[in-house]
């Protein structure tokens, strides 16, 4: 009787143990996870460059055109300020946003900049971004930290 206790004992520690260490396990590739994940774009950000081109054609380029904010809790705000082909726009509106390795998000109102964009560079305080919009139009998106 008591080998079969010491058997008993000896399967519930393997078992406790190999609880813990799963348990122990999924927590580290949890935390892990989501600090790779971590939006690296929480902040505020200038817009150097935003540029609109068809394929074989000579693109159009404005420099400088104001900042957009991205907020921890997946909300943000625009504040840019441009023209295009003299039709001169405004952009001072909120959205919010989301992101996966490839890809950002940006969604609110009938603003250029709320679709889907592809990350070309996504780095802590530089972001290249692309996207179309359905016309063969490519847009780029130019961003560096404050």
């Amino acid at each position: 009787m008591s080998n079969l206790f010491i058997i008993m004992k000896s399967n519930f520690t393997k078992t406790n143990y190999m609880k813990t260490k799963t348990k122990l396990s999924a927590l580290i590739f949890s935390l892990f996870f989501l600090a790779s994940c971590s939006p690296r774009l929480v902040g505020t950000w200038n817009v150097e460059k935003y540029q609109r081109s068809n394929p074989g054609e000579q693109g159009m380029s404005v420099s400088n055109i104001g900042t957009i904010t991205f907020n921890k809790n997946g909300t943000g705000t625009k504040n840019l300020d441009y023209s295009l082909l003299g039709v001169s726009k405004k952009d001072a509106t909120p959205f919010t946003w989301s992101t996966t390795e490839e890809f950002i998000t940006i969604e609110g109102d009938e603003s250029e900049f709320s679709k889907t964009w592809i990350f070309i560079e996504n780095k802590n305080d530089y972001q290249k971004w692309q996207s179309t919009d359905g016309a063969n139009n490519v847009q780029t998106l130019e961003l560096v930290k404050e």
